[in-house]
């Protein structure tokens, strides 16, 4: 157990007791050097979040060393992706490091991230650093304040040591803007890495930071998480509290991204949990995330969603990988079945697309409304403007019934399973250098979202959705799986994936980018 010397601050959400249990068995001197060796630089970037933070606090670890390590990584790896942008000067993150670790050396720690180097996904203002939301209009601006989720990160312990890309405004699933150019999957640098969370699932898989976080509206966190074999969590509207002050729900969310569900949970534990300033935030505990996961999960009910009956055109090679692996849930006494939700789909999707036009078009109206601003948004963009300026307040109010009656749907389904699955995306990462594929499976897609039709039904429905690895298709490109539950059940989520990866569900092998390094 780590000595009673260590000083650890009063931390939110996280008692004494379950930052213990998190930090293992280390031991720690208050004021000594550090027992034992650290890891070779070339494995430290492999250890994974809850690792690096008990080696850390055991002072096995320096915060240094990490920080070197990382930035070695980036320095080699990030000019061939473009996953982290904004670096920060190596000497001012490197001095950040040494500071954390004179504070170990004291007998204190910030937090269960005490001294992590994270960047983070440039939707997310960081002060003293860029925050161009991906977008020209923002090309110079420097954040003067944190927001919610930074606040909790810089109060954990982190470093921040720059952003991750993102495309403009967040738009589309795709990683490219006019700012900072395109970002490139981890597996196959001539293919997309997914998006918006794109940076941050690239960053992630090729070690140049160990934890990330991501914002999902219509499989945002998901897309890339499956893209790049790493996992993202959809969390339920209110968990994580998205810096809004509004009393008006949207359906895009903040949650975490990591190698492991472990670490998913331990990043959750942190940026989740209500906030006075957000009146729609949830308050339940969060530090639960963190701890040890439950993987007894014999005779849970899995419903398969698959294509949703067809209705969310889905590649061939697609199903086959995610069918292979949804069979190992059977493996561990899971009962399996096929499941559609009781409502038009097509009248889902139509409600989706003009709420997300409202709800998005809001946010850009001003830029839109500006010829000089108006000039630098991206067809899409303009686009969702335009779909909700169509709508009247009568019309909301009719689409919001309607998703209403799909959660309901969704709802009806968990009287039958505990659990449903589908995949992350409807086709492995396609070609980087096109906008987005306007064709899946020999069907034609009308718009910049539709091919993750699949993703968005799931977003309209409000329930969390755990991604994670399924497998590996032709040119050795990696798609995922989502587990879905209950609205506020993420717990069950993260219960199930690390079942699922304790089971050997999926490869923790580097990308060939990084395996020889």
């Amino acid at each position: 157990m780590i000595d009673r010397a260590l000083h650890i601050p009063a931390m939110r959400d996280w008692d004494r007791r379950t930052f213990l249990q998190l930090a293992g068995s280390a031991t720690v001197v208050s004021g000594a050097p550090a027992a034992g060796a650290a890891p070779p630089a070339s494995n430290i970037v492999d250890l994974s979040a809850t690792q690096l933070s008990a080696a850390i606090h055991a002072r096995k670890l320096s915060c240094v060393e990490l920080m070197t390590a990382c930035l070695d990584r980036i320095g080699a790896v990030n000019p061939a992706v473009n996953a982290i942008v904004a670096l920060q000067d190596r000497a001012g993150l490197l001095a950040q490091a040494g500071e954390r670790d004179a504070m170990l050396a004291r007998g204190q720690s910030m937090g269960p991230l005490h001294g992590f180097p994270h960047a983070v996904k440039d939707l997310q203002p960081v002060k003293g650093l860029p925050h161009s939301d991906g977008s020209a209009i923002f090309r110079n601006r420097i954040a003067t304040s944190d927001g919610m989720m930074v606040g909790r990160l810089r109060n954990a312990g982190v470093i921040f040591i720059g952003k991750t890309n993102t495309p403009e405004f967040g738009l589309g699933s795709h990683t490219y803007n006019a700012v900072y150019g395109l970002t490139r999957n981890a597996w196959n640098q001539r293919r997309s890495a997914g998006g918006s969370s794109g940076g941050a699932a690239v960053a992630l898989a090729t070690r140049m930071v160990p934890l990330a976080d991501g914002s999902d509206y219509g499989g945002s966190l998901r897309n890339p998480a499956g893209w790049n074999n790493v996992c993202g969590f959809r969390t339920s509207a209110g968990r994580v509290p998205n810096g809004s002050d509004q009393w008006i729900p949207s359906m895009g969310v903040v949650g975490p991204m990591g190698r492991s569900v472990a670490d998913v949970g331990l990043l959750l534990s942190v940026i989740a949990g209500q906030d006075p300033a957000a009146p729609l935030s949830m308050d339940s505990p969060v530090a639960g995330f963190a701890g040890p996961l439950d993987g007894d999960v014999k005779g849970k009910r899995i419903g398969w969603l698959g294509d949703f009956g067809g209705n969310a055109p889905t590649e061939p090679q697609v199903l086959s990988i995610c069918r292979t692996a949804l069979a190992r849930f059977a493996a561990l006494g899971c009962s399996l079945d096929e499941a559609v939700p009781d409502y038009p789909i097509a009248d889902a999707w139509k409600t989706f697309v003009a709420l997300r036009g409202w709800q998005q078009g809001a946010g850009l109206l001003a830029h839109y409304r500006d010829p000089a601003r108006r000039a630098l948004l991206k067809p899409e963009a303009i686009g969702e403007v335009e779909t909700g300026l169509k709508l009247s307040a009568y019309d909301i109010t009719s689409l919001t019934a309607a998703r209403s009656d799909w959660t309901r749907a969704f709802r009806k389904l968990f009287e039958r399973f505990d659990f449903l699955v589908a995949p992350t995306a409807q086709l492995l990462p396609f070609d980087a250098a096109i906008d987005w594929p306007h064709s899946v499976a020999g069907q034609a897609m009308g718009s910049y979202h539709e091919w993750m039709k699949g993703c968005c039904l799931v977003s309209l429905s409000g329930c969390p959705a755990l991604a994670f690895p399924a497998g590996f298709g032709p040119g050795n490109l990696p798609i995922g799986l989502q587990i879905i539950a209950p609205v506020h059940q993420e717990r069950a989520c993260l219960n199930l994936g690390a079942a699922y990866e304790a089971a050997g569900g999926w490869s923790q092998a580097p990308p060939p980018i990084v395996a020889n390094r």
